[in-house]
């Protein structure tokens, strides 16, 4: 449940944060030892991995990491700028169907970002961490361009797996309705956190990442073995 005590939330503490990367650790292990190999569970685990590394780079800079905080914040960044290509990566391969640029477009604009936070010098401006969640201050312009990114192809995913679904079999359809949930899992609580407490807006990364274990267990237990008993 979000508590929440002086203007604060209590659900995104650096204990939270290990916790949450113990668990998406273990789910990306449970997928790996549970399901057979294949493209779908190769960009799950692609993804866990990404949630997990996120987590672990934003405990490091909560805790300190004796004064690796930026080396944290480029690592979790580029973990995170993954995430939405490999979402869309995940629809098209549930419905086995869409567009190959479309989904080169998705990586090449990732690859912007990633070079951005991996080699910038002032890519970030300031590590902080309230406490509970962890401010990543971005160089000016930077952070609006990053969450246009990051939003416009979270909600073209949603609009790809309902209109892929029309005509889905039954395990692709439910997949991608899962995938649907995945991404709403995340996003409308960040949304709510926002608007009960506005200062949380300068810590979106990790408030979404910290609701996204939701979409981490979706993915190990919903939409995996969805996907793997499609004939």
């Amino acid at each position: 449940m979000l508590k929440k005590s002086n203007n604060t939330f209590f659900c995104f503490s650096p204990p939270v944060m290990i916790a949450t990367f113990i668990i998406e650790i273990c789910l990306l292990i449970y997928t790996v030892v549970r399901y057979r190999l294949s493209s779908a569970t190769r960009i799950v685990t692609g993804t866990l991995l990404c949630l997990s590394i996120f987590q672990l780079a934003e405990f490091n800079v909560c805790e300190g990491a004796n004064g690796l905080n930026e080396f944290y914040s480029r690592l979790g960044f580029i973990a995170i700028t993954l995430l939405p290509p490999l979402g869309i990566h995940l629809v098209q391969t549930i419905a086995q169907r869409g567009s190959k640029y479309l989904l080169w477009l998705a990586y090449a604009s990732s690859l912007v970002f990633v070079v951005v936070f991996g080699l910038h010098d002032t890519a970030f401006q300031g590590h902080v961490c309230g406490g509970n969640y962890a401010v990543f201050q971005l160089m000016s312009n930077l952070g609006g361009i990053f969450f246009a990114y990051y939003y416009f192809w979270i909600i073209l995913g949603i609009l790809l797996c309902l209109y892929y679904s029309t005509s889905a079999s039954k395990k692709a359809r439910e997949a991608l309705n899962l995938q649907v949930v995945g991404y709403l899992s995340f996003v409308l609580p960040t949304g709510i956190a926002n608007a009960l407490n506005p200062s949380t807006i300068h810590a979106i990364p990790s408030v979404m990442c910290g609701f996204a274990v939701i979409y981490a267990l979706i993915l190990a237990f919903g939409i995996t073995p969805r996907i793997l008993q499609q004939k």
